[in-house]
Parts: structure tokens; sequence; C-alpha cells
């Protein structure tokens, strides 16, 4: 689904990092999400969800926006919308075809593809689009923590 760009000020975000698209920093990624959700009350298993969802969002753009290249910069905000965390993650990355963003079949037993099937599986709402002011892409997630 392409969306617009969704409004972004670091202000306003209880959480905003900016990290290179290297698999060895994800899990101080985890870490901080983590850390803020327990801050702010969440249970257990929100967490655990949420944590699994932005882990496999930035997998994705580390492996298919840009191919593995550890140069790349990835932006992940969080902020509180009343009984939801928000979670933006951009890649500045070529576009991707946004209607080639889908799981794979469960029943293919094969390594890897089941990122897009995890973020749905533990995500209330998931969008992805094309930033509107420069190449790139975002993820955006919304789950239920109350």
């Amino acid at each position: 689904m392409r969306t617009a760009d969704p409004d972004s000020t670091a202000a306003d975000a209880l959480l905003s990092l900016r990290f290179p698209a290297d698999p060895c920093r994800l899990r101080e990624v985890r870490e901080q999400v983590q850390s803020l959700c327990e801050g702010i009350g969440c249970g257990a298993k929100p967490i655990a969800e949420l944590v699994l969802a932005v882990n496999e969002a930035c997998m994705n753009i580390i492996q298919h926006a840009y191919k593995g290249d550890p140069t790349g910069l990835i932006v992940l905000e969080m902020r509180r919308d009343g009984a939801h965390l928000e979670v933006v993650i951009k890649d500045f990355a070529a576009p991707v075809q946004l209607g080639e963003i889908a799981p794979r079949a469960l029943h293919e037993l094969r390594p890897g593809g089941l990122g897009t099937h995890f973020i749905r599986a533990t995500v209330d709402e998931c969008t992805y689009g094309h930033l509107t002011d420069r190449a790139g892409n975002f993820v955006k997630m919304r789950k239920r923590i109350r």
C-alpha cells in the first residue's frame, strides 16, 4: 500500500535513532525499543511483538532496500498515540516496488521470507510507502499497548 511520507518531527518522538544498515546494530535497536516500552508500562507480550516487528522491518531494509550495503542509513522514530505506539522506520535507498512487499506462502519450506508475515501478525496496522521529499521508503507500524 502506498501512502504519503508520514510527518516526522524528532522533537515529539519518544525514541529517535539513526543507525547504519548493519545487522550488528540491531541488538542495540531491539534493546532500546524494549527499554522504551518497559518504561511506559507496556506488557511483556506487546513488547515482544513490537521488538520482533521492528527487528524484521529493519532486516528487510538491510536485505532488500540496501541489498546488504552497511553504509545505508536507517532512521527509526517511536511516538505514542493514545493507546498505541507508532513506529516509523525510514531508509534512503532506491524506491522499492510496494506491490511486491508481501509474505511468502507459509507452506513453502525454505529459510527466510517471513519478515512481512511476522510484522503483520504482531502489529495492528502496517503501511509502506515512498518518501516524498527524497529517494527512500518507509514502513509505519501501530501497536496497541493498552
